[in-house]
């Protein structure tokens, strides 16, 4: 199988979910990289220049295999004058 490089953004917080953006997956190392020095001064990744992910991935491997499970539990805390990470075009 061909490896392919897949690029991802990813911020974490000790209180809420983290921020997981998928940028996109590149047919070799040096174009993901050179993608990461494209974005790297955008508003929000400029913030975070060491958030991004370089991850090898086989091309046409099935992830998740084992499929998954939902937990039901209580219900999400109210987010109010929580911050969001939204695209900054919006």
């Amino acid at each position: 199988m061909e490896t392919v490089f897949d690029l991802w953004f990813i911020r974490q917080y000790g209180d809420r979910e983290d921020t997981e953006l998928h940028i996109g997956i590149y047919a070799s190392e040096a174009d993901a990289l050179a993608a990461v020095d494209a974005l790297k001064g955008k508003p929000g990744f400029c913030d975070y220049p060491n958030g991004f992910e370089v991850i090898p991935t086989k091309l046409g491997m099935t992830g998740w295999q084992d499929g998954f499970v939902t937990n039901i539990g209580p219900p999400p805390k109210d987010a109010a004058g929580q911050a969001f990470d939204l695209p900054a075009w919006l």
